[in-house]
């Protein structure tokens, strides 16, 4: 056993338990699964499924699903099985089918992620709204108290100051419809000073002005913090920062993806957190699986997208007089 795994075992990790448990009392969204091909992917919607999560919509070579089924035990006769002959056409069958109200998720199988999200932003045909596709991870960190956002560590290479505001905006928005309250948002860079020599401090600066004047809603910012003092309430007083969000972050804003990708997978690698990931800002949610992701991760993803799902069928329901 290594030392990360004797210092965190991967059963202390309790924060998706209630997630998962809320998700399960609510109506199962039908959640059209694009191009599951191999035993992880189809696995992952078998089991949420299971778990009284979702109803899936198996999207791909249907030769090639029932073999991956068959070979590794795993039951699907009673799942809609729509057969198309390889994975671009799972994708744009997919996006169709969630174009004419025929599922309310959409659900990653083995393709490769640029090539569903080639189908979902199609000028003519996609899925796209006012707001900038983002993707965010939701993390189970066993250091940490309560669940951690990450965004944006897997789409927006390196975004300007206007797809911040909305990859800010989404993970506010998705905070605070799954039932976890006003968030705390720090935007993240290498120093907690602004200069402009790190355009990032500067960006930092004008998100929480944004937030000020009202053009980012639903939560508390702060930035540019670096991430000691973001996560660390006793580095953030040793630099003499007093702000509710500093050492008690909830939601993190990188500069960058490759900021992001980094602090997720050295969160994930050395400090045994689980990150399940969800992309916001289509029409419909889109949860991400790795190859990598335990069972529970991937419960997860499903999981936040399912309680997304619900509070925007709340959202548009018609109110009683």
């Amino acid at each position: 056993m290594s030392v990360s795994e004797a210092a965190y075992p991967v059963n202390q990790h309790k924060k998706y338990d209630a997630l998962i448990a809320l998700a399960a009392q609510t109506p199962n969204p039908v959640t059209v699964v694009v191009h599951p091909c191999d035993e992880t992917s189809l696995r992952g919607a078998v089991e949420a499924a299971e778990a009284d999560l979702i109803v899936p919509v198996l999207v791909g070579p249907a030769q090639r699903i029932k073999a991956v089924a068959d070979a590794h035990g795993l039951d699907i006769a009673r799942y809609e099985l729509i057969d198309v002959s390889h994975s671009e056409a799972a994708a744009t069958k997919a996006v169709e089918l969630i174009r004419e109200a025929k599922g309310e998720m959409l659900m990653k199988g083995s393709l490769h992620t640029d090539e569903l999200m080639r189908a979902v932003t199609s000028s003519t045909m996609g899925l796209r709204t006012g707001r900038r596709i983002s993707h965010v991870f939701v993390m189970d960190v066993p250091t940490y108290s309560e669940p951690l956002f990450i965004t944006d560590a897997a789409i927006n290479i390196a975004p300007d100051l206007d797809v911040k505001r909305d990859i800010v905006q989404n993970a506010i928005d998705l905070f605070t419809q799954i039932g976890l309250g006003k968030p705390r948002v720090a935007i993240l860079s290498a120093v907690e000073t602004v200069t402009s020599k790190i355009p990032s401090t500067i960006d930092a600066a004008a998100l929480c002005k944004m937030a000020d004047r009202g053009q980012i809603t639903g939560a508390i910012l702060e930035g540019p913090l670096a991430f000691d003092n973001a996560i660390d309430p006793e580095a953030a007083k040793i630099k003499g920062i007093d702000s509710p969000v500093a050492g008690r972050a909830q939601i993190l804003v990188v500069p960058n993806l490759e900021a992001g990708n980094m602090l997720a997978k050295n969160l994930s690698f050395l400090a045994r957190a689980d990150a399940a990931g969800i992309v916001l800002g289509a029409k419909v949610p889109i949860v991400l699986t790795s190859r990598a992701d335990s069972v529970r991760t991937r419960l997860a993803s499903s999981a936040i997208a399912v309680l997304l799902v619900d509070a925007r069928r709340r959202a548009a329901a018609p109110k009683m007089a």
